[in-house]
């Protein structure tokens, strides 16, 4: 993203949840979850500042619990139409396990699953959710989705240039990582992610191409 923002490319955040269930260690326990969740909205925005990513959508849905609902589909249907992305990058629905040592958050898993669902058949169907015609959001096709986090990806974007920038971001979520620095481990991943392709530092992701370019005569 932060490749993107500097290439002057207009990104939009959505975040589902607003953080606001925490973590056990690091929140404290007179904290209350909607002092938590401005708490947490706040660090989004500053990280996402630092990225170069100007506009953050916050649904408010309930952190922690979240479920695949027609509701949130909608909701989303509704972003992409109004806003019609060429891209949207998401999680890896599918995967359950990272390493022996990590459990994917079902937050995440949903979040990634209803938002390819989304993307397609909704963003693209004009009569599923004919309400959003009614309230003027006609059909879009996404182009193409990055998928993080896949088991199988496809594709390595070389972030030599941007990861200091990466790490900067993530430091705004104090809440999350308290006074631990996130440096060795975020250049450890991006390093073994980008050793594949001979790259120094890479992100990885599976791309599903949706819809080809239109070429130029």
């Amino acid at each position: 993203m932060a490749k993107w923002a500097r290439a002057g490319s207009e990104i939009i955040s959505v975040c589902i949840t607003s953080g606001d269930a925490g973590s056990n260690d690091k929140t404290p326990a007179h904290m209350t979850k909607q002092e938590l969740a401005r708490l947490r909205e706040e660090e989004q925005r500053s990280a996402c500042r630092v990225l170069g990513v100007n506009h953050v959508v916050f649904l408010n849905y309930p952190d922690g619990i979240l479920q695949p609902t027609v509701d949130l589909r909608r909701d989303l249907t509704r972003l992409i139409r109004q806003h019609k992305p060429a891209v949207v990058i998401c999680g890896a629905p599918t995967v359950r396990f990272y390493g022996d040592s990590y459990m994917n958050h079902p937050d995440h898993r949903v979040a990634a699953d209803v938002a390819l669902d989304a993307v397609f058949p909704s963003a693209g169907t004009r009569f599923i959710f004919p309400e959003l015609l009614t309230e003027g959001y006609e059909p879009h096709e996404v182009k193409q989705v990055f998928v993080h986090g896949s088991e199988k990806p496809t594709t390595f974007i070389d972030i030599a240039s941007s990861l200091e920038t990466k790490i900067a971001a993530l430091k705004e979520h104090k809440s999350q990582i308290g006074d631990w620095d996130p440096t060795d481990m975020m250049k450890e991943w991006a390093k073994d992610e980008g050793k594949e392709k001979g790259l120094e530092a890479a992100e990885a992701f599976r791309v599903m191409i949706l819809k080809e370019e239109e070429k130029k005569e």
